[in-house]
């Protein structure tokens, strides 16, 4: 399998291409990672230092892979945090050209926007560019909460609402949408959700509200969330696979008294989770 991941890099951490470059290689993935920023570590630490990439510079690295003559040969896209909005339309130029020269191939689109608390905290344009650009050509979508409703501009307070909003984004192009970070009114408080939507159809995984929080858990759920579909599992299947390990990793973490994902450490989980999250129609 060969996964083309356009995300942001740190040099100390895990998140982006950092979150999910390791555990896709060791599930046996081939991953051609083109980074749109390389930050010294993640900004929720007070500072970084590092660079936005330009969307010219972006593009000539997609030239140089196009010049391998391996497009054909690409399975997958993955898209994240993008850095500015000309990164946006080179990530575009990306999927198209991987879909033209492989019209099996899938894109997933993690819209990174913001989330509860900070709001938006992309730069502006990126928004309006995921909704009205990447989207409509993505086959899977996997939007925090906030992400979900900002794009649709419907409330998720609710699984009622929550089934509407997934459906709205659906209709905008990903025929598998995926929700992160998901507490409604029908979330215990000492739970927090996530849920699937694909073909008519709604799954809720519900885990227990740990006392951490993390960079790059959507990051990389995204990441296993998109292999384990390419890989031909039903997208319900799938879901169960990313959500296990993925609870599995951050247990790992909480356990480590670490701030950053334990995804080498615990690494094993990412082949057999040691806990399998149930699933469950909603």
């Amino acid at each position: 399998m060969n996964i083309l991941s356009l995300q942001s890099w740190v040099c100390y951490g895990h998140v982006g291409n950092a979150a999910a470059l390791f555990p896709l290689q060791r599930l046996g993935a081939e991953v051609w990672a083109v980074n749109t920023v390389q930050l010294s570590n993640h900004p929720g630490y007070g500072g970084c230092t590092g660079d936005v990439f330009s969307g010219a510079q972006i593009g000539a690295l997609l030239d140089g892979i196009a010049a391998r003559g391996v497009l054909g040969s690409c399975d997958a896209v993955l898209s994240g945090y993008l850095g500015t909005a000309e990164t946006g339309l080179a990530v575009r130029g990306a999927v198209e050209r991987v879909k033209a020269a492989n019209p099996a191939a899938l894109y997933c689109c993690d819209p990174v926007i913001g989330d509860e608390g900070p709001g938006v905290y992309v730069r502006p344009g990126i928004d309006t560019l995921l909704r009205d650009t990447l989207l409509p050509l993505a086959d899977i979508a996997t939007p925090n909460r906030f992400e979900l409703g900002h794009i649709t501009g419907r409330p998720t307070t609710t699984h009622t609402e929550v089934k509407a909003a997934i459906a709205a984004m659906q209709a905008m192009g990903p025929r598998i949408v995926l929700v992160t970070s998901l507490v409604t009114t029908e979330t215990p408080a000492e739970c927090i959700d996530m849920a699937l939507g694909h073909d008519g159809q709604f799954w809720l995984a519900r885990t227990p509200r740990l006392n951490m929080s993390p960079n790059g858990a959507g990051d990389l759920l995204a990441a296993l969330m998109l292999f384990h579909i390419t890989n031909n599992s039903r997208p319900a299947v799938a879901f169960t696979q990313a959500a296990s390990s993925l609870q599995a990793i951050l247990r790992h973490t909480l356990a480590s008294g670490q701030r950053e994902l334990q995804i080498v450490a615990a690494q094993q989980e990412f082949i057999a989770p040691s806990e399998i999250i149930v699933t469950e129609h909603f």
